[in-house]
């Protein structure tokens, strides 16, 4: 049964101006642990209520980093605990449907009353986690992806969001993402805290590239991981549903329910093309080369084979 709650988000948020010019981090943005979160949907009462979260053993908790599959999982998942019934993912928006739970949003939703198992979603860094997360242990899904494709993701929707300081140019934003100081901090610092977490055995790790190049096999293995079997037509089904741009045509998963005040699609859609290797139309040579050696002296003590290496 989907659980019928308010999906008004545009009525939790002020109307902003595309990217007040002159606004700095700052001013737009709270720090949190170190890291900038976007004052707009993260408010003291919000951190605190993720603080001091109940989790359950069988929560379902998917993270990412920001831009690297997050809306896709949110889509995935919950087709897979329905065995494929799409009542939820047409009729519930995203952010309700697997909410975050640092965001303020989460604060309304009732999420002790859900059933189990309840799915939700955090950016945030393994290190930010709170001390319910690591006494429970609930079940993770690390959706990674590669930087370079992050970074160009990243720097779009920066120009569409009106409650993100604006990026400057290519190259200035370049700086700004790998030094870590854009919001939810450094890709480097999550991926690493992530694949170095102490409760392996709870975690899935899955990338955006594997999803591209096999998403049914994809399903199947978060289903495995999941214990929620699916027949061989169960998964073929929800991959197709899942393609991008299938998801694309739903309007509970491409925001556009959201005001164009606070996400412009005239600037750049929120689900732009959905594909791996963009950022190669995007970067300068210099710019590429300065993005490789960086990533290499970043992870050259990281013992995992990422696809896109």
């Amino acid at each position: 049964m989907v659980q019928k709650v308010s999906h008004c988000l545009a009525c939790q948020l002020p109307v902003l101006s595309i990217h007040v010019a002159e606004m700095t981090e700052e001013e737009m943005y709270a720090t949190y642990k170190g890291v900038y979160l976007p004052k707009v949907v993260h408010s003291s009462e919000s951190l605190k209520y993720y603080e001091e979260f109940s989790f359950r053993p069988d929560d379902i908790l998917i993270v990412t980093y920001p831009k690297s599959g997050t809306t896709w999982m949110q889509e995935i998942v919950p087709l897979i605990m329905s065995q494929g019934d799409p009542e939820l993912v047409d009729t519930v928006p995203n952010w309700d449907r697997v909410p975050w739970l640092e965001e303020t949003r989460a604060c309304n939703l009732n999420l002790d009353q859900r059933p189990s198992p309840r799915v939700f979603i955090t950016h945030f860094q393994y290190n930010m986690m709170s001390t319910g997360f690591f006494k429970v242990k609930p079940r993770v899904i690390y959706v990674m992806r590669n930087p370079r494709d992050v970074f160009t993701s990243y720097f779009h929707f920066s120009g569409m969001a009106s409650y993100l300081v604006t990026p400057g140019t290519q190259t200035e934003f370049l700086h700004k993402f790998l030094d870590g100081k854009a919001i939810f901090g450094s890709w480097f610092d999550h991926v690493k805290g992530w694949m170095s977490a102490a409760e392996q055995q709870h975690i899935m790790y899955i990338s955006y590239e594997e999803m591209i190049l096999d998403l049914e096999a994809s399903v199947t293995r978060i289903a495995q991981f999941l214990d929620t079997p699916l027949d061989s037509e169960m998964k073929r089904k929800i991959a197709e549903r899942c393609v991008f741009k299938n998801m694309k045509k739903n309007k509970m998963s491409n925001y556009s329910l959201v005001p164009s005040e606070f996400m412009d699609p005239n600037v750049s859609e929120f689900l732009r093309k959905g594909i791996a290797g963009d950022w190669k139309n995007h970067l300068t040579v210099a710019e590429a080369d300065y993005f490789d050696e960086f990533y290499r002296k970043k992870m050259q003590d990281v013992k995992y084979t990422f696809v896109w290496d």
